[in-house]
This record gives structure tokens, C-alpha cells and sequence, in this order.
């Protein structure tokens, strides 16, 4: 119990109003046993002991989630008005996440495209020959 003991004594002051210390007290051993027994997953013993069980369980892993989702829908959407009025389909405004502002184009993006596969193997290519030159120069 010592292990978890900072997580735990936060769980039970937070919902409970208890401490570990009250434990024998004013707090059975079964209401402890109980109440760890039916911890929730968003609790501090969950996010100590299987931190990605307790992300998942997070709200903002299910907003992301429902973003990605309502994403899906706009594009299906756009796909079946093309497809009915036989236009061309509309590409689809993402709905907004955190750490983006669309409104004012600071999307941050990492590269400019997808990089051909022959200038992917030279960059490879050039890579092992500079690590090669290093490790020459070292023995």
C-alpha cells in the first residue's frame, strides 16, 4: 500500500472525505478494501498504476475521439452531395482540436508532403555514409 499511498490518501480525501490515516478509525478496513476494489478509472491509483488505461478513460481522449468521428461524417457527407448533384466533392473544414487556430491559419504542420521514395533512399543513403565517415574517424 505504500507504493500508491500518495494516490490512494488523494482518491479517498477527494471523494470521501477520509484519509489512509483514518483507516481502523473512522474507516473500516472493508469500506477501504471497497472503495479500492471500485475505483474509478479516472481515479489518481488508475492514472499511477496503468497510466494509459487512464488516458483513455480521459475526457479529452473521447473529445478527440468524437472529433475524428464527426471529421468522418462531414467527408461521407461531402462524398454523397457530389455524388448526388455530380459535382465534385468539397474538401471538409476539420472541426477544431486544441493546439490548432484554422481561424488564423496556425495549423502547425511538420514538412511540406509526402517525400518521394527515390529522394527517401538518397537521404538514407547520404545518412549511412556520414555515420560510416564517424565511425572510421573513431577507431
Amino acid at each position: 500500500m505504500t507504493e500508491h499511498s500518495e494516490a490512494v490518501n488523494y482518491d479517498l480525501l477527494t471523494q470521501t472525505g477520509h484519509e489512509l490515516r483514518d483507516v481502523g478509525a473512522s474507516l473500516s478496513w472493508e469500506a477501504l478494501a471497497a472503495f479500492l476494489h471500485n475505483e474509478t478509472t479516472d481515479s489518481a491509483l488508475i492514472k499511477e498504476v496503468d497510466p494509459e488505461y487512464h488516458l483513455w478513460s480521459t475526457a479529452l481522449k473521447t473529445n478527440g475521439i468524437l472529433a475524428d468521428i464527426y471529421d468522418m461524417l462531414s467527408q461521407i457527407e461531402s462524398i454523397l452531395v457530389a455524388i448526388g448533384t455530380g459535382q465534385k466533392s468539397k474538401p471538409i473544414k476539420p472541426y477544431p482540436r486544441p493546439g490548432t487556430d484554422e481561424e488564423e491559419g496556425n495549423t502547425r504542420r511538420i514538412g511540406k508532403g509526402a517525400l518521394p521514395a527515390v529522394k527517401l533512399e538518397e537521404w538514407f543513403r547520404k545518412k549511412r555514409e556520414e555515420r560510416n565517415k564517424r565511425n572510421v574517424r573513431n577507431d
